[in-house]
């Protein structure tokens, strides 16, 4: 199975008492869905992995692959301080009907190259041949993966993606040129997506095409055809949504989005804060002006 174009890293609405709303999460998805996505990524970093529990962790997979019905693959993320948590989970995930794992490491105490190359390894046996997509963010992660240990993961035969999240496109170019072909590279939202794709990346994996996950497509769409200028035309005014999502918690930001546009989705998970007012209608206002508010998107 190939990944390429649009993942959108979908919420986890949590009610006031801990359980996952799976209604709101699958009209989420059917929405998604309607517009074109091509993926869906439950588990990454505005699905808010690091406050959740394994059990919360495994409704939200659950969710998302019973509303997808394999119509569009469900990578999910899987993301622990340990090697035994990391293969509980990648295990979870797999016998959820997951069609590849988002690998995160959760670090609280920095770890050598040898350490952070044995996380990813053991995710990769533990998924039983389904894709692995590595992920590296250094602004949150205490330990990054080195472009030493890309390339040699990248030797692995499931570990075929990288999502880079460092804000860093030479970056992603080094990975590239340093995997030879065996590694597709990702975007994040802190990448612009034309770019990544003028240097032949497979697409982008981030929470913002949650909100705007049509315009997101027609941009990979001209991107992929070679039509430069229509994915700058198309670029621009969505780089409104990334610029205001630096300012404040992802997380929040989309689901705030999210709510404007009519889902359900709830507050972050505490003791992250709702945004106050003043954010919510900066918020508003980028998406009016992209014409994005209901679920235009």
């Amino acid at each position: 199975m190939s990944f390429r174009g649009v993942f959108p890293y979908v919420v986890s609405p949590i009610g006031p008492d801990g359980t996952v709303l799976a209604g709101v999460l699958g009209d989420l998805v059917e929405h998604l869905i309607g517009a074109g996505v091509h993926g869906l990524t439950p588990l990454g970093s505005t699905g808010e992995f690091a406050y959740l529990s394994d059990a919360q962790k495994r409704a939200v997979a659950d969710a998302v692959i019973a509303a997808a019905r394999g119509r569009v693959p469900v990578i999910a993320g899987v993301a622990s301080t340990s090697i035994a948590g990391a293969v509980a989970q990648t295990e979870a995930m797999v016998e959820a009907g997951a069609d590849g794992i988002l690998a995160v490491l959760e670090a609280y105490f920095p770890l050598s190259d040898a350490g952070v190359e044995a996380y990813f390894a053991a995710i990769a046996g533990a998924a039983r041949g389904r894709p692995v997509v590595l992920y590296t963010n250094p602004n949150f992660q205490r330990s990054d993966l080195s472009l030493g240990v890309i390339e040699r993961l990248s030797r692995i035969d499931n570990i075929a993606y990288i999502k880079d999240a460092s804000s860093n496109t030479g970056r992603l170019l080094s990975i590239l040129e340093r995997t030879e072909g065996r590694l597709q590279v990702f975007a994040a939202s802190a990448h612009i997506p034309a770019c990544v794709m003028l240097i032949g990346g497979a697409g982008w994996m981030a929470g913002p095409a949650c909100i705007v996950p049509r315009r997101s497509v027609a941009l990979y769409e001209a991107a992929a055809r070679g039509d430069w200028a229509r994915a700058m035309e198309l670029q621009r005014p969505l780089w409104r949504v990334n610029e205001i999502f630096a300012r404040y918690s992802l997380a929040a930001c989309i689901k705030t989005g999210l709510a404007l546009q009519g889902f359900a989705v709830g507050d972050p998970v505490p003791p992250q804060l709702p945004l106050p007012e003043a954010a919510r209608e900066e918020i508003r206002a980028v998406l009016q002006g992209l014409g994005a508010l209901g679920r235009a998107g």
